[in-house]
């Protein structure tokens, strides 16, 4: 990927994540924010890093809590520990802080394969246009984003579903998406900060612009080397129920083969 001069690749941003003491700090450049904040998946690709690179002889990555405590940016400090480290499963925690107030609370699990004799997979793929096929999902025909401002780093193409703010009356989106700078393209901290670049179902319903804020995240990664062809991954996010201001999602994401990688539930707050 070549980058424009007023966007900075992933790659770059997680660089510049250095340590200090027992946490480590960097600053969100503009391009990366939404408003004043980081989005959650950044915040969590985040945490993630820097767990990453604070423990050594980590498993692959299984499954992850995250609470969105408070806004987060630009300037982060992440402190990693771990809670326990054992033959094959490790769980570490990370603590985000921004202008020393809490802003999100990660704790990762990492575990090792294990033989097993039982094996199950109940979580098919919509049937839906290729990427290429779609309409644009973050831009219009122009190619000007319309989206967030970190939307600009990715590529995206609306597969099924509503598009954001059209009034549906289901709220779903379902949308193909794949990391600009190509060094994240298969990278777990890339498919975690891609996976939460939608925006939440329940602004399908909407009609016009209100604010929304994830409140939780909880995902499961399904394979110990999330790949994909060309970068591309299928991702739904349908909210099941919103009422009293919160709405309750589950999110899907499969490769280009529609081989399922990852699943998860959030709880987001609307105020609409």
């Amino acid at each position: 990927m070549t980058a424009s001069p007023d966007r900075t690749p992933l790659s770059r941003l997680l660089s510049n994540l250095q340590p200090n003491g027992n946490a480590w700090e960097t600053e969100i450049p503009e391009d990366w924010l939404q408003g004043r904040a980081i989005y959650g998946g950044l915040s969590a690709a985040l945490c993630l890093s820097a767990v990453t690179s604070a423990a050594e002889n980590l498993a692959p990555l299984r499954s992850a809590q995250v609470a969105f405590v408070g806004p987060a940016g630009p300037g982060v400090r992440i402190e990693p520990r771990i809670l326990r480290q054992g033959k094959s499963m490790a769980f570490v925690a990370a603590d985000m802080t921004s202008d020393d107030n809490p802003a999100v609370r990660a704790t990762f699990g990492f575990g090792s394969a294990r033989e097993s004799a039982l094996a199950h997979a109940d979580i098919a793929a919509p049937e839906v246009a290729a990427a290429h096929e779609g309409q644009l999902f973050f831009e219009d025909s122009e190619g000007r984003n319309t989206g967030p401002n970190f939307a600009r780093h990715f590529d995206s193409a609306r597969a099924a579903g509503a598009a954001p703010m059209s009034g549906a009356r289901k709220p779903e989106f379902c949308v193909w998406m794949r990391h600009r700078d190509e060094a994240m393209r298969d990278s777990p901290i890339g498919l975690v900060a891609l996976a939460d670049a939608l925006p939440p179902a329940a602004m399908a319903c909407m009609q016009a612009p209100a604010p929304v804020s994830s409140i939780t995240w909880q995902f499961d990664l399904l394979t110990d080397r999330p790949v994909t062809e060309e970068g591309w991954w299928l991702c739904r996010s349908y909210a099941e129920r919103i009422a009293d201001g919160y709405s309750a999602q589950h999110m899907t994401i499969w490769n280009s083969r529609r081989e399922p990688v990852l699943v998860g539930r959030q709880s987001v707050a609307v105020f609409a």
